[in-house]
């Protein structure tokens, strides 16, 4: 809500969840906005092969692929390249470990003690595998940029 609030009609957004009840939340809160230029949240599991839609300017994805196992993460970079022009943008946001260290005591102990407690397959990744990913699929080495509660934003291009 806040990107398109602050994008203005223009720019069209496309939220998407797998989960049901996480599309109905978002399109409470899209209906509650008013804002036109959101559009309804539509069923997409980033490793699914198509995604349900063919084109996007920018993808964005904040906070999820430290909540997924390694594979959602393998889609979503795979999935953003196939509907990504040359130019466009996958912007990830969230937890990163650098050079194999968690970014601040903090990370480490939601890495340990929320995610890999809850499911052996999450986990704070390293923006170095990502990187990597990232460039075996056609994008540009990144663009980093800390942010507060020791998260990163990360911005690949398509080339």
């Amino acid at each position: 809500m806040h990107f398109a609030r602050a994008s203005g009609p223009q720019i069209v957004f496309q939220p998407s969840d797998p989960d049901p009840s996480a599309r109905a939340s978002i399109d409470a809160w899209t209906a509650a906005s008013g804002l036109p230029n959101n559009r309804p949240a539509i069923a997409l599991d980033a490793t699914a092969e198509p995604w349900p839609i063919a084109a996007a300017d920018v993808v964005l994805c904040f906070n999820m692929i430290h909540i997924a196992p390694w594979e959602a993460a393998i889609g979503l970079v795979r999935g953003a390249a196939r509907v990504l022009p040359l130019g466009g943008l996958l912007f990830l946001y969230g937890p990163f470990k650098r050079d194999g260290q968690h970014t601040a005591p903090s990370n480490e102990a939601f890495d340990r003690d929320f995610l890999r407690a809850r499911n052996p397959a999450w986990g704070v990744r390293e923006l170095e595998a990502v990187a990597a990913l990232a460039e075996d699929a056609g994008f540009a080495p990144p663009v980093v940029e800390p942010m507060p509660a020791n998260n990163l934003s990360v911005l690949f291009r398509r080339v």
